[in-house]
């Protein structure tokens, strides 16, 4: 099989954080799992690239390196804001019209838009440049809270540590929840933060240990196939309905009902893609209790079907039930 080729397009000073953000989701060959990707990196002017901190990065391709890629990664551009050379941008354009997916990490935002890759469409950068950006580039609908945004075609991250996250989620769309979450645990991270969440608390930490929602998201979320409300979850978290929903928005940037939902469409896709159950049964094992609603809650948050998903990523030799 033809492995997903990933190239990433660096600058100096290079960010060393943000480009291994990129080369540890897409580059890092783990035991057990199978390889989808080949990555690489490459800069307009080959050789040694100064980094933000720490020693030159030796690199070896030019532009051309682009031209064969299937997605492009921007893993920053410092300073922000800064010019971008002609032959960046055409390369990116080049890129883009030939299908390749383009793909910003934090203050690479900066360099699609330049680019003209995100006119009229919705995307993020760390926050503390989102201001920058929606100055600068006025056609870009820029949405400072969230953590990535995605359109398939190309997508863009917040800061360093969302472009993890984006990475996943690319992963998660190429290749099922089963082995991103497979790859997410290699790195002992969450397998998957919604690209909605917000970018940072709206306090800077819970005022008191005991106000953590860690204890009770993990007992939720082994409880799935349990009808759960928000009352039950805030009777076992010991306080009112009202201020559990306060804790969700401040801490996840979500509501219970919104995340429970979450866990239960990826509990669905994980079973779509690892076992042969019929759609039925899945839906009773997630909690989301018929194939009926447990299909309208899966287009609506992914736009296709459980059947469809199964076709596409399902390692089960049996379809029976799709």
């Amino acid at each position: 099989m033809t492995r997903h080729r990933v190239v990433a397009l660096l600058n100096p000073p290079q960010s060393p954080f943000e480009l291994a953000c990129a080369a540890e989701v897409f580059g890092t060959v783990r035991p057990g799992l199978p390889v989808h990707y080949d990555f690489g990196v490459c800069a307009e002017r080959p050789g040694p690239l100064p980094a933000t901190v720490g020693p030159p990065t030796l690199v070896d391709a030019g532009l051309d390196a682009l031209e064969a890629a299937d997605t492009v990664i921007v893993p920053g551009w410092q300073p922000p804001g800064t010019p971008v050379s002609p032959g960046v941008v055409e390369a990116l354009r080049a890129a883009h019209r030939r299908s390749a997916r383009i793909v910003a990490i934090c203050t690479g935002a900066f360099v699609l838009a330049r680019a003209g890759l995100l006119d009229g469409r919705r995307a993020t950068t760390h926050w503390r440049r989102t201001g920058l950006l929606a100055s600068t580039f006025p056609d870009v609908q820029v949405d400072q809270d969230v953590l990535y945004v995605d359109h398939g075609d190309v997508a863009t991250s917040a800061g360093s540590g969302a472009g993890i996250d984006l990475c996943l989620h690319l992963v998660r769309t190429d290749h099922g929840a089963a082995y991103a979450a497979q790859v997410a645990r290699s790195m002992v991270l969450p397998p998957h933060r919604e690209g909605s969440q917000l970018q940072y608390a709206m306090r800077p930490a819970p005022a008191r240990t005991d106000e953590s929602l860690a204890p009770l998201l993990e007992w939720a979320a082994a409880r799935l196939e349990t009808p759960l409300d928000l009352a039950q979850l805030a009777g076992r978290a010991g306080v009112s309905s009202r201020t559990l929903a306060r804790r969700f928005a401040e801490q996840l940037g979500t509501s219970p009902g919104q995340w429970l939902l979450g866990r239960r469409l990826d509990a669905a896709r994980v079973l779509l893609e690892q076992t042969a159950l019929p759609v039925e049964a899945i839906a009773t094992r997630v909690g989301l209790a018929s194939a009926v609603n447990l299909r309208r809650h899966f287009r609506a948050a992914l736009g296709t079907t459980p059947g469809a998903y199964r076709r596409t990523f399902g390692e089960a030799g049996d379809r029976a039930g799709t």
